[in-house]
């Protein structure tokens, strides 16, 4: 170095310093903080257990009728009632057979079957199908994913403890299943699904409430009265539509009921669903006359006459 030249002295290290130290705490921060579909570690009573997130997801298999975007590689999976428990969802597994697949009732059309939901993934793909249809008018939400993964979460467990009930009804819930020689996972399986409810009427009751709208009656049944039927969440995948799908699993669900010794079967269709009542019109449904009169709602009551 030459003589007489000044050596300018080094920067201050404090704001380096700082800028080191926050960038540390930041660094902390998101290596404390877990992804959305991470596991959250969280201690208990000294005893570290891990919990899941209200959802978690599986990104094993994709499945063209089961997301608005068919691009999107994930499948969502529930949690159990209980978060420590370990879910026993298996979307890899494989469809059950014809022969492996012992149910009451069967319907074969084409190349699908309607049948009884006989596996957790079946009830699962169900309740995501529904969850489908109830925001299919809504894809550009920016948090229409969500909504759905709730819906059919909750759906799923819903559905599960109702088609478990001893007493009072019969719940079933049925799927449409593609039937080939193909190996496939139950995930690339199920394409469609309806649920009926054989019952006696309760007390007070003459035909079935609207969804969502149940007058108050006695929870107890009239056994001198004839049994009915109810069929709800028809819903068939976008892409397996116009197939003869949702009508062979109307006559099966029709069918089930008359075994169960229902004398009528009731729907609900939203009167501007007009190929929906085409189709119910076509297989024998006839409007409900409500003492002369029709309903005000939005919703008519079909029923079927065996």
């Amino acid at each position: 170095m030459g003589t007489g030249s000044v050596v300018a002295p080094p920067p201050s290290l404090a704001g380096a310093g700082r800028g080191l130290r926050g960038r540390g705490v930041l660094h902390r921060r998101l290596a404390a903080s877990p992804m959305k579909d991470e596991p959250v570690a969280s201690t208990n009573g000294g005893k570290d257990e891990m919990v899941t997130d209200s959802l978690s997801v599986a990104r094993r298999a994709s499945h063209p009728g089961l997301s608005s975007s068919l691009s999107n590689p994930m499948s969502v999976v529930p949690t159990p009632f209980h978060p420590a428990a370990p879910s026993d969802l298996r979307f890899n597994r494989l469809r059950p057979s014809v022969e492996e697949s012992d149910c009451k009732y069967k319907r074969f059309f084409g190349c699908y079957v309607a049948r009884e939901a006989i596996i957790d993934e079946e009830y699962w793909i169900a309740a995501w199908l529904r969850a489908e249809n109830r925001y299919e008018d809504q894809s550009t939400d920016r948090y229409v994913e969500s909504f759905k993964r709730k819906f059919a979460s909750q759906e799923f467990h819903a559905l599960k403890r109702r088609c478990s009930k001893l007493q009072g009804e019969k719940y079933i819930c049925f799927v449409a299943v593609k039937n080939d020689e193909l190996k496939r996972t139950v995930l690339n399986s199920v394409v469609g699904t309806l649920d009926v409810c054989i019952r006696h009427p309760l007390h007070g009751e003459t035909f079935p409430a609207e969804p969502g709208k149940s007058q108050f009656h006695c929870r107890i049944y009239q056994p001198d009265q004839p049994k009915f039927g109810y069929l709800t969440n028809v819903c068939v995948a976008k892409y397996a539509r116009r197939q003869g799908i949702a009508s062979n699993m109307l006559l099966l669900a029709i069918d089930a009921a008359r075994l169960n010794g229902a004398e009528e079967v009731y729907i609900h269709v939203h009167k501007d669903n007009l190929p929906a009542r085409r189709l119910y019109d076509q297989i024998g449904f006839r409007m409900v006359d409500f003492d002369g009169t029709r309903q005000s709602s939005d919703l008519c009551l079909l029923s079927f006459s065996s």
